[in-house]
C-alpha cells in the first residue's frame, strides 16, 4: 500500500512499500479519501514536533470505513468518517465530563500500526492519514453526513476544529465581544468564522501577507492589519478600539486575542492587544523550547487580563464534528473555501513548497 513516511532528519518519502496490520477488537480500518496538509506536518518534518521515526504521516483526514473490529458498534462498513487525533480512553473522569482533550491517554500515543521495508513504523498523532488505509481506535472515527464532500470534510479533523473550537469551546465568545486573530491560515480562518457565528462585534485579523485580506473578510473579518506595514500591531489594534477614558495600564483593545501562528513574539503582541479584562488564547503550536517574556503587573494582575492554552480546540469530536458538518450543509460554515488546491499523494512535496509561500489556506491530498 502507499503512504508518506517521515524518515527523520527532515526527510519524508512517498512510498508504495507499506504494510498495515488488521484491526484489534476496538479498532476500525478506514480507507482514506482525502487528507489536509497541516503546518503540524511541517513541524514534524522540521523537528518542531518530536516524534519517533520512521512514522506514517498525516493527521487531518476523512475516508470510508472498510473494516471494523469485533467489539465495534459505533460505526459500520461504508460510513463516511472524519478522523480525530484524540485517541482518548472514553472511561476516565475527563472523558466522563466530556473533556476528551484532558484524557491522559489522548497524547503521546505511539501506536505501531505499520511496517516499512520490514521495520515497525509508528502512526503519527495516532492517525496516519497520509496512507491508502489507516487503523484507528473506533472512538477516533466520527461519522458525518455523506452529503459533505470528503475533500472538505477532512479539514474538520484538525484545522477547522482547532480554530473553531478555540472560539466556541475554550473561549466561549459572547455576542457583542471583540476579538483579534493572529494568522490567517486554515486555523485562523476557522477561528474567524467561529467568531462570526458567535456574534462578535469586531473581528480584527493580522497577517504578514497582504493578499490574505480578501480571504479573511470572506470568512467574517471586519478589519485586516498587514503586520509588515505598521510599527506596532498592538498599538494599531488599540487605535481601532480605543478606551473611553483614562490612560493608566494601557487601556483599549479587544476582549479576546487568538494567536494561531505559534510564534512567541506574536503571542506577546496578542496579550498586549487586549483591553482590561481581555484574554489571549494560545492556539498555534510553538517550538518545544519556546518561552514567553512579558511584564506581569501591567498585563495581568491589576487589570484582569488572562492567558489560556487551547489544545485541539478543546474538542468533543463526536459532538463537534457532526455539528460543523451540519452547519456547512446549512451554509453557515465555509469548508470548500478553505481548500486552495487538491493534489494526488505523489505531489505531496509540491503542496509543501506552496505552503512555504504562505498563500495557501489548505492543500489537500487525494488518495
Amino acid at each position: 500500500m502507499r503512504g508518506i513516511v517521515f524518515m527523520g532528519d527532515g526527510v519524508a518519502e512517498v512510498t508504495s512499500e507499506l504494510e498495515m496490520r488488521g484491526p484489534k477488537p476496538h479498532e476500525v480500518v478506514v480507507r482514506m479519501v482525502n487528507a489536509g496538509v497541516c503546518h503540524s506536518d511541517l513541524s514534524l518534518i522540521n523537528g518542531t514536533i518530536p516524534f519517533p521515526a520512521p512514522c506514517v504521516m498525516g493527521h487531518e483526514g476523512a475516508g470510508i470505513i472498510e473494516e471494523i473490529g469485533s467489539a465495534v458498534s459505533s460505526v459500520a462498513v461504508g460510513d463516511h468518517v472524519v478522523i480525530s487525533t484524540i485517541a482518548n480512553c472514553g472511561r476516565c473522569s475527563a472523558c466522563a465530563r466530556g473533556l476528551p482533550t484532558h484524557c491522559r491517554q489522548s497524547i503521546g500515543n505511539f501506536r505501531m500500526s505499520y511496517t516499512y521495508k520490514g521495520e515497525r513504523t509508528s502512526a503519527f498523532a495516532a492517525a496516519s492519514c497520509f496512507a491508502d488505509l489507516t487503523v484507528v481506535d473506533a472512538i477516533q472515527a466520527v461519522k458525518i453526513s455523506n452529503d459533505v464532500p470528503l475533500s472538505s470534510a477532512c479539514l474538520i479533523g484538525c484545522g477547522v476544529i482547532t480554530g473553531m473550537g478555540a472560539v466556541l469551546n475554550r473561549a466561549k465568545v459572547r455576542p457583542g465581544e471583540t476579538a483579534v486573530v493572529f494568522g490567517v491560515g486554515g486555523v485562523g480562518l476557522s477561528a474567524i468564522q467561529a467568531l462570526r457565528l458567535s456574534g462578535a462585534a469586531r473581528i480584527i485579523t493580522v497577517d504578514t501577507i497582504a493578499a490574505k485580506e480578501g480571504l479573511a473578510r470572506q470568512f467574517g473579518a471586519t478589519d485586516f492589519i498587514d503586520a509588515t506595514q505598521v510599527e506596532s500591531v498592538p498599538a494599531t489594534i488599540k487605535a481601532l478600539l480605543p478606551a473611553s477614558g483614562g490612560a493608566m495600564w494601557n487601556p483599549g483593545g479587544v476582549d479576546w486575542a487568538f494567536e494561531c501562528t505559534g510564534v512567541p513574539r506574536v503571542l506577546h503582541d496578542a496579550i498586549e492587544s487586549l483591553d482590561w479584562g481581555g484574554t489571549a488564547v494560545a492556539v498555534g503550536v510553538p517550538a518545544g523550547d519556546a518561552r514567553l517574556d512579558i511584564p506581569i503587573m501591567g498585563n495581568f494582575i491589576y487589570i484582569d487580563k488572562g492567558l489560556i492554552g487551547c489544545r485541539y480546540g478543546t474538542a468533543r469530536p463526536h459532538h463537534d464534528f457532526p455539528k460543523i458538518a451540519e452547519l456547512y450543509l446549512e451554509g453557515k460554515v465555509l469548508l470548500d473555501e478553505l481548500v486552495s488546491e487538491v493534489h494526488p499523494m505523489e505531489d505531496f512535496h509540491t503542496v509543501i513548497e506552496h505552503m512555504h509561500t504562505g498563500t495557501l489556506a489548505r492543500g489537500v491530498l487525494q488518495f
